[in-house]
């Protein structure tokens, strides 16, 4: 068996192309991965913050607007929105701690401490008060990145997710296909190595009305970022940290209700019908919408509806 000083060019010399890559696909018109590609002025960028490195694409001029993704995806999966806004804001899109081109520390899963991720990166680049897009585990960071500076923060979407600790949380735990909220461990890591994509599949298919519209690229696309090394054991992570999650909530709500306007939508099929229900436990100034003959996978399953939705949204702001 090699020696770890053997092993551990190699290892990293692998990671440098798979980094290249990926980063090259980003601005490619005729990548063949499913992929919607960003505009081409975009551009990708390595921030070191908060004891993570930060994989973000970044490009436009104008207000800023943050795109912050969730479990099954990576930043990836804005590049039609990001086609839309790129005109008239420089659009921010990374990915979380621990998924995507994210490095991936062993802690930190938080959605608070994630939050200083954001704002790290965000100061980083030079950027004070933003717009914020969030989808799925990007609410949850995106309530806590609202909550430590809402002064910071213009304009909110959050789409098709609940927040830990706050309204029909209990109830939503309790469902059977939220299963996965309490999935972890050493063990579950060796259950799922080498079958990521089988894993990924279960989310893709039951959480779309129509699973074949994340189209088989896509799926490889993702399920490849999510078999990098311990790029699962921080997915998981992600979950594991909801108790504290919940207790972080409950105190930001403690401090009063966000004053920013809220756009609050989802699929008709997953979160959509309650996901205003939930933000107004949180927010004063809240509007709702459901995207119908949609799950989930909002960006896949129906692009166009919602980056208008968003788009008009942001827009209100002019």
């Amino acid at each position: 068996m090699p020696g770890r000083s053997s092993v551990l060019p190699a290892v990293l010399a692998m990671g440098a192309l798979f980094l290249q890559t990926w980063s090259t696909a980003m601005n490619d018109n005729g990548r063949q991965d499913g992929i919607h590609p960003f505009p081409a002025g975009m551009q990708t960028r390595e921030i070191e913050t908060n004891g993570a490195t930060i994989h973000v694409r970044v490009g436009g001029q104008g207000p800023a607007v943050v795109l912050l993704h969730g479990f099954g995806t990576t930043g990836d999966m804005w590049g039609h929105l990001a086609s839309a806004l790129i005109e008239d804001h420089t659009v921010i899109a990374p990915d979380l701690r621990g998924l995507g081109l994210s490095s991936k520390p062993e802690g930190g899963y938080d959605k608070k401490n994630q939050a200083a991720d954001v704002w790290g990166v965000l100061d980083a680049l030079g950027v004070g008060t933003i717009e914020l897009v969030t989808h799925d585990i990007g609410i949850m960071v995106g309530y806590a990145t609202v909550s430590t500076h809402p002064e910071r923060v213009s304009r909110w979407v959050a789409i098709d997710a609940p927040l830990p600790g706050i309204g029909p949380w209990a109830e939503i735990t309790q469902d059977p296909m939220m299963w996965h909220f309490g999935f972890g461990g050493h063990d579950m890591e060796r259950l799922v190595e080498g079958r990521e994509r089988i894993y990924l599949d279960r989310f893709w298919n039951e959480l779309s009305v129509v699973p074949e519209r994340f189209d088989e690229a896509k799926r490889e696309h993702y399920a490849a970022l999510y078999a990098q090394p311990g790029a699962m054991r921080a997915s998981f992570a992600q979950f594991l940290a909801f108790g504290q999650d919940a207790a972080d909530n409950e105190k930001f709500l403690a401090q009063g209700k966000l004053r920013m306007p809220v756009l609050a939508f989802g699929g008709e099929a997953t979160f959509g019908p309650g996901i205003g229900e939930v933000l107004r436990c949180v927010a004063d100034n809240v509007e709702d919408a459901v995207i119908p003959d949609c799950g989930h996978w909002i960006t896949e399953e129906q692009p166009q509806a919602t980056t208008d939705l968003v788009v008009d949204f942001l827009h209100q702001a002019r």
